[in-house]
């Protein structure tokens, strides 16, 4: 293998790992206040809802509010996922919503 070969690999390697394993070292043995830890709480769902918009509001990159059949399925699937919390249900109902509401339109 060439020599800048490896080197790129190695840096690339290094360059991944390290924003990812210093936190976990450093926050590790601090004890964080509250209201910081009740703020991550927060960004699972913030990840989830930035990564969901677009693909449910914007289909074919418009605004798309009525005979939306992606935004019209998400709304029992969103229901039953806050209501049961799982995630096999929820997959289902998402299916089910979307292939209803695709033979009816």
């Amino acid at each position: 293998m060439d020599r800048q070969i490896l080197i790129l690999i190695l840096g690339t390697a290094l360059v991944t790992y390290l924003p990812r394993m210093l936190p976990l070292v450093l926050l590790s043995r601090a004890q964080l206040p509250e209201v910081f830890l009740r703020w991550l709480r927060y960004i699972p769902a913030a990840v989830l809802a930035a990564l969901l918009a677009p693909g449910l509001l914007l289909p074919g990159g418009k605004l798309a509010l009525g005979g939306n059949p992606y935004l019209l399925a998400a709304i029992p699937t969103g229901i039953i996922a806050v209501k049961t919390r799982s995630m096999a249900l929820t997959i289902l109902t998402g299916m089910a919503a979307m292939v209803l509401i695709q033979h009816w339109m």
